[in-house]
C-alpha cells in the first residue's frame, strides 16, 4: 500500500497546532491552565474553541489510520509488544522527568510549594500525594499533563489487538466499506457524539485520568477505531474528497451556530427578547458535534488534494513529532512561569513564550534527543542516530524522480503528464 504523505503530514500540523494551542492557553481569559500570565485576552476563546473541537479526535482518527494502513492483523502479539515499548516508555520517562517541571511551577505560582525544584523531584518521585490545590494531579503524587494522550493511545491500541481476531472488528471493516448514503455518513456520527455531548457529558466531565473518564472514551475511542477501519478503504477516501466542498460549509455553518450561542449567552442582557422555548443549550451542543464530524470529514478531504505529496520537510518533521510532544508543555509552563514577573508586555511575553517553546524543541531535539542512542527510545525514537524511514524516504523520493524522468523521455511531448512531486 504506497504511503499516505497527507496523513503524514496532518499529523505534523496537528501537533504544530498544539504547540500554539497550550501557549493559548496561557493567555485566554476565564480558562484554567498550569500558569497564567496577567495578560489574559477574552478574545483567544473563540478561535481556540474552533480549534479544541476537533484537535484530538484528528489525532485519534488518524491514530487509527496510521495502524490500518501498517496492516497489524499480521504480527499483533509483536506489534503490541513493540507499541508498549514505544507508548509506556516516554509516558513513564515524561511523568517522572520531563512534565516535572510543569508540577513544580505550577506549585510555585499557586503558592503551595516551597522554591527548590531538587527536593521537589525527590518528593515528587514517591508519589505520595500533595497537599490539595497544589498542582493538576497533586492527589496521585504524580502527574502527566499532555501526556494523557500517551496513556488512551495504549489502552485503545491494546484494545485494537484484543478485537483483531473477532469478527466484530472485519464486520466494522465491512461497514467502512458499504457506500453508505450521504446523509448517514453526515448524520451517524453526529448522532452519537451529540449523544456523548447531551447524556455524558453533565454526567461524566472530562478528566483526561483514565479511569472513570466515560465522556472522552466514548468520544475518542469510536473514532480510534473508525479511523483503523477506513484507513484502506479506497471508495471512503474518494468520497469525502469529493465532498469536502460540502462538509466545509457545513463545518463553517455548525462553529457559527455554536459562537453564536455562546457569544449571545455571554454578552445578552437577561432581559434581551430570546425565544425562551428554544433549548439553546441542546442546540449548542448538537452543532458542536456537527462541527466535529464534519470539520474531520473536511480536513481530510482537503488533505488529500493539498498534502498527498513528498514534501521534503515531512520525513523530519515526522520523526521530530513524538519529541516536541513530550517537550513542548515542559518549556511552555517554565517560560511563562520566569517570563511573567517581568511585564514584558501582551505582545512581545507571548511571542518569546512561543518562540522559546518552538526554539527549545528544535535545539534539544536535534542537538541531544536524535543524536543520542539512549535518549532516543525515551522519547519514542527508534534506536540507531540515523532513522531509516528517512534514509527510505529519501531513497525513495529519488527513485520516483528517476522514473518520471524516463517516463517523461519515452513519452511524446503533447502527452507528458506534470509531475505532482516537489
Amino acid at each position: 500500500m504506497p504511503r499516505r504523505h497527507d496523513i503524514d503530514a496532518l499529523r505534523v500540523i496537528a501537533f504544530a497546532l498544539l504547540i500554539v494551542y497550550h501557549v493559548g492557553m496561557v493567555y485566554v481569559a476565564d480558562w484554567g491552565f498550569h500558569v497564567k500570565s496577567a495578560y489574559l485576552a477574552e478574545w483567544l476563546q473563540w478561535p481556540m474553541i474552533a480549534l479544541n473541537r476537533w484537535r484530538m479526535p484528528l489525532l485519534f482518527m488518524i491514530s487509527g489510520i496510521a495502524l490500518g494502513l501498517a496492516r497489524i492483523d499480521r504480527a499483533p502479539l509483536r506489534f503490541a509488544a513493540r507499541r508498549c515499548w514505544r507508548l509506556l516508555l516516554p509516558l513513564a520517562f515524561g511523568m517522572f522527568v520531563v512534565v516535572a517541571v510543569q508540577a513544580y511551577c505550577e506549585g510555585l505560582a499557586n503558592g503551595r510549594l516551597q522554591p527548590g525544584f531538587w527536593a521537589f523531584l525527590l518528593r515528587y518521585w514517591q508519589l505520595r500525594p500533595w497537599p490539595s490545590g497544589s498542582f493538576t494531579g497533586a492527589e496521585f503524587g504524580i502527574t502527566w499533563n499532555q501526556l494523557w494522550y500517551l496513556a488512551y493511545l495504549w489502552l485503545y491500541t491494546m484494545l485494537l489487538v484484543a478485537l483483531l481476531p473477532l469478527r466484530t472488528l472485519r464486520t466494522a471493516e465491512w461497514l467502512a466499506g458499504w457506500r453508505w448514503p450521504t446523509w448517514l455518513l453526515l448524520s451517524l456520527p453526529v448522532a452519537w457524539l451529540a449523544m456523548c455531548r447531551l447524556v455524558l457529558a453533565p454526567r461524566f466531565p472530562e478528566t483526561h485520568a483514565l479511569f472513570g473518564d466515560w465522556t472522552v472514551h466514548a468520544q475518542s475511542l469510536p473514532l480510534f477505531l473508525a479511523g483503523y477501519a477506513i484507513a484502506g478503504n479506497i471508495g471512503f477516501w474518494e468520497r469525502i474528497r469529493a465532498l469536502r466542498w460540502p462538509v466545509l460549509a457545513i463545518a463553517l455553518a455548525c462553529i457559527t451556530i455554536e459562537l453564536t450561542i455562546r457569544a449571545g449567552g455571554r454578552y445578552l442582557p437577561p432581559d434581551a427578547a430570546v425565544p425562551a422555548w428554544v433549548p439553546w443549550a441542546e442546540v449548542e451542543r448538537i452543532a458542536r458535534a456537527a462541527y466535529t464530524w464534519t470539520a474531520l470529514l473536511a480536513i481530510f478531504g482537503w488533505g488529500q488534494v493539498l498534502l498527498d505529496r513528498r514534501f521534503r520537510w515531512l520525513p523530519y518533521c515526522t520523526e521530530a513529532v513524538y519529541p516536541w510532544y513530550i517537550l513542548h508543555q515542559s518549556l511552555i509552563v517554565p517560560l511563562a512561569f520566569w517570563l511573567s514577573p517581568v511585564q514584558l508586555g501582551p505582545v512581545l511575553e507571548p511571542a518569546l513564550v512561543l518562540g522559546g517553546t518552538v526554539g527549545g524543541c528544535l535545539l534539544l531535539h536535534e542537538l541531544v534527543i536524535r543524536r543520542a542512542p539512549l535518549l532516543r527510545p525515551l522519547f519514542g525514537l527508534k534506536r540507531g542516530r540515523a532513522t531509516a524511514h528517512c534514509a527510505a524516504e529519501r531513497v525513495s523520493h529519488s527513485l520516483d524522480l528517476t522514473k518520471n524522468a524516463r517516463l517523461q523521455r519515452s513519452t511524446p511531448a503533447r502527452s507528458r503528464v506534470p509531475d505532482a512531486c516537489p
